[in-house]
């Protein structure tokens, strides 16, 4: 897997300085809750990173295509995402004092002078992934009455929301238990 990974040059390190770097990621996927998003394709990440005399802020954005199920009705879901990158890091024998704010949202820049973007592209995507996933806004989900898809269903569907309408255990009716 290729880790997005920049290397900060020397002229960075003096205040105002900035720069731009792009890349791909391979994210083969990405877990959040019950909910595990795929990605067929690299995403696309493009950062500005710029000394803010003391840190160095690195701001953008990651794009890329994900699939993951719908929770009504189990077919795939897929979502164009893109994410806004954002994350500090302190420069290493800066002078600037910072507040105890800025400290805590920084992390310290790294000896070799590089960035693993990784976890900040992770976290953009996050933000973006819909709580509930549905492959359609209009999805109507499983039928109550055979399980398949409510499009596709061919049983009696007034017989089924009828009954879905009366009690919302009504489906439970036709259970048989073992007498012990």
């Amino acid at each position: 897997m290729n880790k997005p990974i920049i290397t900060i040059p020397d002229e960075l390190f003096a205040p105002a300085e900035s720069l731009s770097f792009s890349g791909t990621f391979l994210l083969p996927e990405l877990t959040l809750g019950a909910d595990t998003y795929t990605f067929e394709h690299p995403l696309n990440w493009n950062v500005l990173v710029s000394n803010t005399g003391g840190s160095l802020l690195v701001t953008g954005i990651v794009s890329g295509d994900a699939v993951t199920t719908c929770v009504r009705c189990l077919d795939p879901a897929e979502y164009r995402l893109e994410g806004e990158v954002e994350g500090y890091f302190t420069i290493p024998g800066s002078d600037v004092e910072l507040t105890e704010e800025e400290q805590e949202e920084c992390e310290p820049l790294n000896e070799d002078h590089t960035i693993d973007l990784t976890s900040l592209l992770v976290a953009a995507l996050s933000l973006e992934l819909p709580q509930t996933p549905l492959c359609d806004d209009d999805c109507k989900g499983l039928c109550s009455g055979c399980g398949a898809n409510y499009e596709e269903c061919t049983c009696d569907k007034s017989e089924v929301e009828e009954d879905f309408h009366e009690n919302p255990f009504a489906v439970l009716k036709n259970l048989k238990f073992d007498d012990e």
